[in-house]
């Protein structure tokens, strides 16, 4: 052996270590909702041109979403009693794939593909254009989720409406934030009850998201009578090979017994829209990931 290959041999350790580095090591400026080292790094495809806009409208709310006082890790929030007139500027961040196809504060499904907020504050729904301070571009955005719980941001958006402004790629960017109210005085709050919806528990659910912290399941539906949680089970069990089984507890805002029909745990490898697609084709509901 030569030499020259004698000092090769022993640059190589040097050149795997430098390659690892450069290959695993994520953007030091990514300061978006969520450490991406725990979602995916990189961007998605998405066509803004076939997203449709956000038209301001008037409003019936609920309480879901909506009760005030919350608390979130072991500090209190107030919800707005009206909208109506509120600027605010600051730092906007946005949420994406971790948080896609999971319950938002007021049970719908977050879509990471549509214009969304969350906000800590506003009522639920409500409308809000928000701009990007940087380069001027804006977007109006229906708010149906709360967060994000850091003192430094104002407002999580979507993943598409991060695009839209311009910012995804950075995961922050100095905003101003306007609310729209196309009704003249905001309308009152019904004291309905939902009993699957308990905004703390969804807000708990999103830093376990956060967390990492976990595992991912699909919840096919709902029940207070036990047989008629067995029989979806049993149905949904002839429908796919993933575990179906039942989670009995009680609710933390209405205090009743729910037996929760799930599949899972479920892996990144796996294609759940082939089986979301299954289960609502066949009439048994509109799955959702949740994580515990």
């Amino acid at each position: 052996m030569t030499r020259s290959d004698i000092r090769n041999i022993a640059l190589l350790p040097v050149l795997a270590v430098f390659l690892t580095a450069c290959v695993s090591t994520p953007p030091a400026d990514n300061a978006g909702r969520y450490d991406m080292v725990y979602d995916s790094p990189e961007l998605e495809p998405i066509n803004l041109n076939s997203i449709p806009d956000v038209v301001p409208r008037a409003v019936r709310r609920t309480t879901a979403g909506n009760k005030s006082p919350y608390n979130v890790l072991g500090k209190t929030y107030w919800v707005m009693d009206s909208e109506v007139g509120y600027k605010e500027v600051g730092m906007a961040s946005w949420y994406g794939r971790k948080f896609h196809g999971h319950l938002t504060s007021n049970g719908e499904i977050y879509d990471m593909f549509k214009y969304s907020a969350a906000h800590k504050n506003l009522p639920i729904p409500s409308f809000a254009r928000v701009t990007n301070l940087d380069n001027g571009e804006s977007v109006i955005v229906r708010v149906n989720d709360r967060g994000p719980f850091h003192e430094d941001r104002i407002i999580d958006l979507s993943y598409a409406a991060a695009s839209r402004l311009g910012y995804a790629d950075r995961g922050t960017a100095r905003v101003r934030v306007e609310s729209l109210t196309p009704w003249l005085e905001a309308p009152p709050i019904l004291a309905e009850e939902n009993p699957l919806i308990d905004q703390e528990s969804i807000a708990a659910e999103r830093q376990r998201i956060e967390a990492n912290e976990g595992q991912e399941f699909l919840q096919i539906g709902a029940f207070s009578n036990l047989d008629s949680a067995e029989n979806l089970r049993d149905s949904v069990a002839a429908l796919t090979n993933l575990p179906a089984f039942i989670r009995s507890d009680i609710t933390a805002g209405a205090g009743q017994l729910l037996h929760r029909v799930r599949l899972g745990p479920l892996s990144e490898s796996m294609l759940l829209d082939d089986v979301m697609q299954q289960i609502i084709d066949a009439g048994l509901g509109t799955p959702f990931r949740v994580r515990q």
